[in-house]
């Protein structure tokens, strides 16, 4: 088997390499006592076919030759490797205790009828798979048919999985908050989000400008701390573009959410005033939408992904919110115009998207 990083892992946690005449298939095993638990590879990256009873027979042939070693009690995990998922689906689909590993994308997939964790191998092939598509390393490399093809395309995956868009963005609103700090009111006057000026002139490119307006540095700050954190976590989930479209599409509505209840309630919201005029400026309807796309991936994840929970991360949304309530001179509406518009968004993009899940994989459970 080429894939020397997963054997790097498996060798560090405990287990032994039990090859078989077939270079495809290995036995990976740890005995405890009169137990033994074994993970079983299926290397599918080649092209290989696999039928169904083939995969049956190997699997009972790897418990026997453990039986007959002396181990009363057999616990088996098969992982197949590939970028087919038609192949790990229908492979996995007579087996409980099976999962697939992308290896074009670095993510596991567990479906839904599958063990959802086997002695705690979820978590760590999931970090492990994690570190590997952070780090542009290319783990799971067959014997590529072309060398100039294969450099070319861990150079794509390398800077594929860094966030720009994530980063941009952040650098985006800093640039243009020093541009404010030297020009005065100038930007504000002319980008801050204003219902009359935008019911009497028609400024309605000011739900977008003033996505890119801060009252101040702290302001700037909590906005550009919290999407540095959870903003990576999307887009290498998501990618790229459907991140700057949740980005934009959560600030966008979450600012018109911001005029409905201007225009109903009048009052009462905004960071600044003027002559009575309320305006409202900031990221943060952008931000809670990439928090809204954070737990939907998180809910689809079965409640976890990474370091991330939904229960924490749901208290972590609403506890924003309440302080949001609670303060004066915060856009409540934006918030939650964001945060729905968010969720929403990373829903479409999880049918649609391939890399976080086709149609036809609804049922899967991917990092």
């Amino acid at each position: 088997m080429e894939s020397d990083q997963l054997e790097q892992l498996l060798y560090t946690a405990g287990y032994n390499k039990a090859a078989t005449n077939l270079p495809e298939y290995v036995f990976y095993y740890r005995i405890e006592n009169q137990a033994v638990t074994v993970l079983f590879i299926i290397d599918c990256r080649k092209g290989i076919y696999i039928s169904e009873d083939q995969y049956e027979h190997m699997k009972k042939k790897g418990m026997e030759f453990f039986h007959a070693s002396g181990a009363e009690h057999v616990h088996m995990l098969s992982l197949v490797l590939g970028a087919d998922m038609q192949t790990g689906r229908k492979l996995c689909a007579c087996d409980r205790f099976c999962w697939v590993i992308d290896t074009d994308n670095d993510r596991l997939v567990i479906y839904e009828d599958q063990t959802p964790d086997f002695y705690g191998w979820k978590t760590v092939l999931e970090d492990f798979l994690a570190q590997q598509s952070l780090q542009g390393k290319d783990w799971a490399a067959a014997p590529a048919r072309d060398a100039d093809h294969g450099g070319s395309g861990r150079d794509k995956k390398r800077l594929s999985g860094i966030p720009w868009m994530n980063v941009g963005l952040a650098a985006v609103n800093v640039v243009i908050f020093l541009i404010c700090t030297f020009t005065g009111d100038l930007l504000y006057n002319k980008g801050m989000l204003s219902l009359s000026e935008i019911l009497e002139h028609r400024a309605y490119y000011r739900v977008l400008t003033s996505m890119f307006l801060h009252a101040d540095i702290q302001h700037l700050f909590s906005n550009m701390i919290v999407l540095y954190y959870i903003g990576e976590i999307v887009e290498k989930k998501m990618g790229h573009i459907p991140y700057a479209v949740i980005y934009f599409l959560s600030g966008i509505i979450g600012n018109i959410f911001s005029l409905g209840y201007d225009l109903l309630v009048r009052g009462h919201f905004g960071y600044m005033q003027s002559g009575g005029e309320i305006f409202s400026l900031g990221a943060s309807g952008a931000v809670f939408g990439i928090e809204g796309a954070l737990f939907l991936l998180v809910v689809v994840n079965h409640g976890r992904l990474e370091y991330m929970t939904a229960g924490r991360l749901a208290f972590a949304i609403i506890f924003s919110l309440y302080c949001g309530f609670t303060s004066a001179n915060v856009n409540n509406a934006a918030h939650i115009g964001g945060v729905l518009t968010g969720f929403a968004a990373a829903a479409v993009f999880w049918i649609i998207h391939p890399r976080a899940g086709s149609g036809k994989d609804k049922n899967l459970n991917e990092n």
